[in-house]
């Protein structure tokens, strides 16, 4: 298959150590023996301590944006490094390079590539445009939940949701650079239009990702 990965950056990065990639990278090369992997890297707390500074210094939300996506190219960039000689080594800046660089076979990682969308808007996106038969969003929960789980003991997890029920959803949440929760608006339009087959899973452990492609009952699926 086809598949596209977005990991969220606060998962990837949450020690700022070499474990993590290294674990990823471990399970991307095994997925990649068997389908086309594309892999959308977010920016974690390094892009929001470097996107709060630059608002306290009167950034646009814009120019704060554009900060945050060099931080997630440079993670990227310490994904390809784990995996070697598995992925291309470039990280595409828009959705034709990360199609080109797909020619060579290899694990093909990007981070953003524009303001106004977060690593889950990109993801999506790059699923409609190489025609993927997947797409797994990676979080630091199970799943989307009716609340914030880590605040709420009652938090209640979708076992499947429809892209119109996460519209609702997400209709009232603030929109600003650094502080997107699971997927911005774009993420869901682009899913609702093109049908993607989409699974919000737990990223901590990347082995969930061998789970999801066998089909196992995980995370929340959306319909």
């Amino acid at each position: 298959m086809r598949v596209v990965i977005t990991i969220g950056g606060s998962i990837i990065m949450k020690d700022e150590s070499p474990e993590k990639f290294q674990e990823y990278a471990r399970i991307l090369t095994s997925l990649a023996k068997e389908h086309e992997i594309f892999v959308v890297v977010g920016g974690g707390k390094p892009a929001r301590n470097y996107i709060k500074i630059a608002r306290g210094m009167g950034a646009s939300e814009s120019h704060c944006d554009d900060i945050g996506i060099e931080i997630t190219r440079l993670n990227a960039k310490l994904l390809i490094t784990a995996l070697k000689g598995e992925a291309y080594p470039m990280v595409p800046e828009n959705f034709n390079q990360a199609m080109e660089y797909s020619t060579s076979n290899k694990i093909v990682v990007m981070g953003g590539t524009e303001p106004a969308h977060s690593t889950d808007a990109v993801g999506a996106i790059l699923a409609e445009f190489v025609d993927a038969e997947i797409l797994i969003n990676l979080t630091s929960v199970d799943g989307l939940y009716d609340k914030d789980p880590h605040q709420h003991d009652d938090a209640r997890m979708f076992e499947e949701v429809t892209a119109q029920q996460m519209t609702e959803f997400l209709r009232e949440k603030e929109v600003m650079a650094g502080t997107y929760e699971f997927f911005d608006m774009t993420a869901i339009q682009m899913i609702k239009r093109s049908r993607i087959k989409t699974i919000i899973a737990n990223g901590k452990a990347p082995e969930n990702l061998i789970k999801v492609l066998n089909n196992e009952k995980i995370g929340t699926r959306i319909i």
